[in-house]
């Protein structure tokens, strides 16, 4: 398994480019927000699309996430690495503001950096981003302006090219550290790693895009790992107008995506949305528009099932009815003193089955509602 760990100071929302999005990977990610009299630090670890540690701000302290986050760090060494996160934190924040008049940093403003390294490859890698946009990279020999970055950039870059102390800590902390720690992590988390769920899917229609048109929507949602393939197909041939929205995250840690295309209302025959995912590889998940996908047979099958329930509870309560009254006297009896007791019983055991009844009722209601809405 590939993997790389990445150092990131970001600002949320902001997006600092990289090669290496796909990848599994080890994110430290943090947030400078800094002015001339303050500055705010956020931070959080990420292997892959995994959240594994956070930082802890108020504490100044690594927050591990997973029962595996330790890898195969010793205590101590888990301590040197937090102490040297602290020392970056504090440290670059104060370079920074000592640094902002030279350079003409403008407050308030926000640096993100992206640091990290693959575990298969000597190759390691900086990114920093200046209000968002991308400024200058490291490569792990020398300090390179970003295409369009300005002369900003190459000022920082010669200052940078100067701290050989930097370079060589660098180069430590990515070229060793970062490997050995991301091995550990994976070798520990192999099995949450590892895991595949199944993709779920079903269609259904978007806003109008125009008279005559039609938005056909895909939906795609449960499913793990991330990478996903989906598309809107005729037959063997790709649509190309398919579009794909964000791939968002589930609350159980799978993810969501939407595929759309639109076209006119006479040639949504034939169409169908294709899924493909690591979890059913070599079986594509395939549903036709018009046609009807498991997700929805599931649904059609549970209704089903409870009309049928509700047919029996309902002959069943009519059955006991019709034999009670057959079988009770015109008058009480005082051989049976009890008859009001057991009157009551049965009209207890009435009322907590149209009880049912009524729950049932209520429940087809809802799934015929839900079914209205995805047809």
């Amino acid at each position: 398994m590939e993997g790389c760990m990445r150092i990131m100071q970001l600002h949320p929302g902001c997006r600092v480019s990289s090669d290496h999005d796909q990848e599994q990977s080890e994110v430290t990610q943090a947030e400078e927000r800094i002015s001339e009299s303050w500055a705010h630090s956020e931070g959080s670890g990420w292997l892959g699309d995994l959240q594994t540690h956070g930082w802890d701000t108020v504490t100044g302290t690594i927050r591990f996430l997973k029962p595996w986050s330790h890898g195969n760090f010793s205590k101590q060494e888990l301590k040197n690495l937090q102490s040297l996160f602290q020392l970056y934190f504090n440290g670059f924040v104060r370079i920074v503001q000592a640094s902002a008049g030279q350079f003409q940093l403008e407050y308030p403003f926000e640096i993100q950096i992206l640091a990290g390294c693959r575990m298969n490859a000597p190759q390691i890698f900086l990114n920093m981003a200046y209000q968002g946009s991308d400024f200058l990279s490291f490569q792990g020999i020398s300090w390179e302006p970003s295409p369009g970055a300005g002369i900003r950039a190459q000022n920082v870059c010669k200052v940078l090219s100067r701290y050989l102390d930097i370079k060589e800590i660098l180069q430590s902390l990515l070229g060793h550290t970062c490997p050995r720690f991301l091995a550990g992590l994976m070798e520990a988390g192999e099995s949450e790693l590892k895991r595949k769920v199944k993709p779920e899917a079903w269609l259904s229609r978007g806003p109008s895009p125009g008279p005559g048109r039609l938005q056909l929507v895909c939906h795609v949602s449960g499913f793990y790992p991330k990478p996903v393939w989906v598309m809107w197909m005729r037959g063997e041939q790709e649509q190309r107008g398919t579009q794909r929205g964000d791939i968002l995250p589930n609350a159980d840690e799978t993810w969501y995506l939407r595929a759309t295309l639109d076209v006119a209302t006479g040639e949504a025959a034939g169409l169908s949305c294709r899924v493909k995912h690591s979890s059913i590889e070599g079986h594509d998940l395939i549903i036709h528009w018009g046609g009807y996908s498991i997700f929805l047979i599931l649904i059609c099958l549970t209704v089903i099932v409870n009309l049928v329930i509700l047919v029996v509870v309902h002959s069943r309560l009519k059955k006991q009815s019709s034999n009670k009254n057959a079988l009770s006297p015109r008058a009480p009896s005082p051989v049976f003193p009890m008859g009001a007791n057991t009157q009551d019983t049965n009209n207890s055991r009435h009322h907590f089955c149209l009880a049912q009844v009524s729950w049932i009722k209520n429940r087809f209601l809802k799934w015929k509602t839900r079914l209205n809405q995805l047809s």
